[in-house]
This record gives structure tokens, C-alpha cells and sequence, in this order.
């Protein structure tokens, strides 16, 4: 069985993405890797190569700037990569997620057994959100608990929304003309995923977010609601100290941060719902109304 790796970045130096530490937290777990690369200026796609791993393939792309709704840019990229992988499953990273260097060997392991389940169509993991530096995580309900990123690669699959997670669909016409498609059965795992989207210099963040928000937004909306300053780590509903252990792949990027956060719980704003059902995930390790892009098979494996 053949297990293929896909993720895309465009100025991944310039925006402050672990893109590196990512795909070779990837590498171990897959038989090739294709990283869509788009239009960078700032040696993205040089340190790619860089590597000079043979697993790699680059496939370059250039951002359609037109695509400005619902942050679709970056289904089309991830589906451009979808389209270049030829296993039998496919393993997706965003560049701001890396996995532990113990994940690999236990990852194909869930994907071997899965395999043998016609009723099973994915993978599903948990995350760890870090806010502000590599010390705090945010895994309140406004972050996501888990997420699909390993699928068996058949026809019909495509990434959800802007890239979130994969869904089924009739066809790919179908898919562009809106069908919402059909959620993956899925097992969950125990496999963790570290997010590191917010663990960045608070200006690189902020420009982070000024770009970005361009594929959701128009300029009158961004003008307005994202603040032309650095971000403010201290604007949250709660933060939780993090004891464990970080991928080793991330160790450099950890040892070059330059910047200072200091939590000040006196500031989080939690609403009210928020709080008691935040209460109740915590007292019983249940979370009520979670919106789930996956529907859970029998039981883990």
C-alpha cells in the first residue's frame, strides 16, 4: 500500500510559517510528498529544495487573487496537490501543522488497519492550538478539537470550505457548482496534531492576517475590522499552560523566537454560553453542539 503526503505554501518565510519543520514531520509517515508552491518572492520554494529529499515533488502554482469569498484559493490549492498524489491513502498537513517525530510509525499502523474497513474512509486526529508563544495553547470552543487529515485517496474527495477538512462528491462538476457533499466516516486517533498558526512574531502575525483575510473579504472589510498594528495574543477567550513535549523538528524555530507574550488572564473574555458549556467539557470531556465535518465509525481501532 502506497501512503502519499500533500500540503501547499506560498511565502512561507516571509509569513512566519513552520513550513519546513512540517514537511519533515510529514516526510517519515509517507512514500512521496507533493507541496504545491505558490507564486513566492521570498525563498519559499529554495528552501524546499533545499532539502533535497527525493521524496518531494514541487508543484508550482499562482494564486488567483479574484477568488476573494470563503477563503477558496486554499481548497484550490490543496485540491492541486489532491490531484498530483497517486497512493492508496493521502496524508494532509497544513504548513502550520507538524506532527510529533513518534507519530509516523503509529499513523501508518491506524492507516494499515483502516484499510481493511470498507466502512471507514479517513482519519481523524487532535490538535493543539498554540497562542502567542510555544507555552500556551488555546483549546477552548472556539478552536477545533480534531480534524481529518489522512483519507483513503479515491475519486470524488475534495477539501471542504477553505481547506478545513475533505468531504465526498458526486463530481467534480458537482463540487464547483456547490454541492456540499457527503462527510467522511472516520476513526479517531490519538495521533496529535501541533498547530502553530498563532505562535509567531505579533507583526508578522498581524501581516499574516492582512494577507489572508484577503481571500475572505473586500478591502472595505479588512479596513475596518483588522487593525493596522501588531496582534494583540492577549485578545482571547482562555489560554492553558502546555507541559509537553514539542515535535524535534520544531526545536530551531523554537530557539529563534524573539518576541515577549505574557498571558494576562485578567483580560480573557469568555461569554457567558461559552463559559458554562466550557465548564461542562471540562467536568465531563464532552463538548456540546461541537460542529463536526466528519461522521465517527464503530470504534477506535
Amino acid at each position: 500500500m502506497k501512503i502519499s503526503g500533500f500540503t501547499y505554501v506560498r511565502n512561507g518565510i516571509k509569513l512566519g510559517y513552520p513550513f519546513i519543520p512540517s514537511i519533515l514531520s510529514l516526510l517519515p509517515a509517507v512514500d512521496e510528498l507533493v507541496v504545491v508552491v505558490g507564486d513566492s518572492d521570498d525563498g519559499t520554494r529554495e528552501a524546499i529544495e533545499a532539502l533535497k529529499e527525493e521524496k518531494i515533488r514541487i508543484i508550482d502554482s499562482v494564486w488567483d487573487q479574484n477568488m476573494r469569498t470563503g477563503g477558496k484559493v486554499f481548497a484550490q490549492q490543496s485540491n492541486l496537490g489532491l490531484a498530483e498524489i497517486s497512493g492508496d491513502w493521502a496524508i494532509h498537513l497544513q504548513v502550520d501543522e507538524v506532527l510529533h517525530e513518534s507519530a509516523p510509525a503509529r499513523l501508518r499502523e491506524y492507516i494499515q488497519q483502516a484499510d481493511q474497513r470498507e466502512d471507514v474512509d479517513g482519519l481523524l486526529m487532535p490538535f493543539l492550538h498554540f497562542w502567542g508563544d510555544y507555552q500556551h495553547i488555546r483549546n477552548t470552543r472556539r478552536t477545533h478539537r480534531y480534524e481529518i487529515r489522512a483519507f483513503k485517496n479515491v475519486p470524488g474527495v475534495y477539501a471542504y470550505r477553505d481547506s478545513q477538512g475533505f468531504r465526498k462528491y458526486t463530481s467534480h462538476e458537482n463540487y464547483l457548482s456547490g454541492e456540499k457533499g457527503v462527510k467522511l466516516d472516520v476513526l479517531k486517533t490519538d495521533i496529535t496534531v501541533f498547530h502553530y498558526s498563532y505562535a509567531r512574531h505579533p507583526d508578522m502575525l498581524a501581516n499574516k492576517m492582512h494577507f489572508f483575510f484577503r481571500f475572505w473579504h473586500n478591502n472595505q472589510w479588512i479596513e475596518k475590522h483588522v487593525p493596522d498594528k501588531p496582534f494583540d495574543f492577549n485578545e482571547v477567550d482562555k489560554l492553558e499552560l502546555f507541559t509537553g513535549e514539542h515535535p524535534k523538528y520544531m526545536a530551531e524555530v523554537i530557539a529563534r523566537k524573539d518576541w515577549e507574550f505574557n498571558y494576562d488572564p485578567g483580560r480573557s473574555k469568555m461569554k457567558l454560553k461559552d463559559k458554562l458549556l466550557f465548564f461542562v467539557e471540562k467536568r465531563f470531556g464532552y463538548r456540546m453542539f461541537e460542529y463536526r465535518n466528519y461522521t465517527l465509525a464503530r470504534p477506535t481501532i
